[in-house]
């Protein structure tokens, strides 16, 4: 049944990014006319003319032969926003190049794996895939303790129905990473069930609420949750308040949990907020469009609301107060058949067991 509402990746493909690498602060070109190119792309990019402005920063690296490593960066960045995927790899391949040392090397092959991959999603050709998984094979050699590339490429030998080697790429990954790490526990959903892999799952958080419940996007399983990003300071997130009221009300006792995440900076004028409107369902605040749960979830625009099924697959979004109940009620069906699917999935291997000491 899972994999008839298993739905593509998006380019939400690894919930974290790379680290940071030294060079970053000196990757700027070193060639005068490459300078004033470079210059002239980034007041471009003020501007909002992005499409013009990765023409420049492709202009500016060529014109400092194909070195500057402040310009390839955004060739990847806006190659990849604006679905140029030639020049967005062709920004990767010219860093891979001219990475100098283990650590750099592996962070440009996995940056490039990324492209790839990321490619692939949206083409949809195994082809990609592959090359992701080459790529990350090359940051492995130059960096074996690299956690990051070892879940890349565990998605990338999933997508390419290598289960068996994925399922290793997972492992490894739990190993290198502690027992309450948020994606530790995604990547041992996706050894039990590497299918998961292969589907547009929720990104891996875990949060402790206003109230100290702590949540965490994989403890859920089983359960849909609707996901809420709002602010006191939105107005449509206000008027929408009482249908989300509603629905908490409604939904109440069913395998259905609501998060509220909110952006406010504001702490106390949040909690007072909440307290004053009865928001009686688990609350967080996130700070703000670029804090780490609003960033994971590309929320640029607010009230936004994700709808992800028991599998912690994402199934809808909404900006807006848009109508959801329809179907929530059709997931919640569906989650309820599956738990009770549950009890009997259990008692088979005891029934088993014994007709065998038998």
């Amino acid at each position: 049944m899972l994999f008839n509402r298993i739905v593509p990746v998006t380019l939400l493909l690894i919930f974290f990014a790379a680290p940071a690498r030294a060079q970053d602060k000196v990757g700027e070109p070193t060639n005068e006319k490459a300078q004033k190119t470079y210059k002239g792309a980034m007041q471009l990019l003020q501007e909002h003319q992005t499409i013009a402005a990765l023409g420049e920063f492709k202009k500016a690296d060529k014109q400092d032969d194909n070195k500057c490593l402040a310009c390839q960066k955004k060739m990847i960045k806006y190659g990849v926003e604006l679905e140029d995927w030639k020049t967005a790899e062709l920004g990767a391949q010219e860093m891979a190049a001219e990475a100098q040392g283990a650590r750099d090397t592996a962070l440009a092959h996995y940056e490039f794996a990324l492209v790839l991959a990321t490619e692939g999603m949206h083409k949809r050709k195994d082809e990609f895939y592959t090359r992701a998984h080459d790529e990350a094979a090359k940051a492995l050699a130059a960096e074996p303790n690299f956690p990051e590339g070892v879940f890349l490429d565990g998605r990338m030998l999933a997508l390419l129905q290598q289960d068996d080697a994925a399922k290793a790429r997972f492992e490894q990954y739990a190993k290198m990473k502690p027992e309450d790490d948020p994606v530790r526990q995604r990547a041992l959903r996706y050894v039990s069930h590497p299918e998961l892999a292969r589907a547009r799952l929720a990104p891996a958080f875990a949060i402790t609420t206003l109230d100290g419940q702590h949540i965490s996007m994989d403890d859920l399983q089983g359960k849909v949750v609707l996901l809420d990003f709002w602010a006191t300071w939105c107005g449509p997130c206000r008027e929408a308040l009482p249908h989300l009221r509603d629905v908490a009300k409604k939904f109440q006792g069913q395998p259905l949990v609501v998060l509220s995440v909110s952006l406010d900076s504001d702490e106390q004028k949040w909690k007072d907020f909440v307290a004053k409107n009865e928001m009686t369902w688990p609350q967080y605040r996130d700070g703000g469009f670029t804090s780490p749960i609003s960033k994971l979830f590309n929320v640029t625009a607010i009230p936004h609301t994700f709808t992800i099924d028991a599998d912690g697959v994402l199934q809808d979004e909404h900006i807006g107060d848009g109508s959801i109940e329809g179907k929530l009620k059709k997931l919640l069906a569906q989650a309820r058949e599956l738990q009770a699917q549950e009890p009997a999935a259990k008692q088979e291997p005891a029934a088993k067991s014994e007709a065998a000491a038998k």
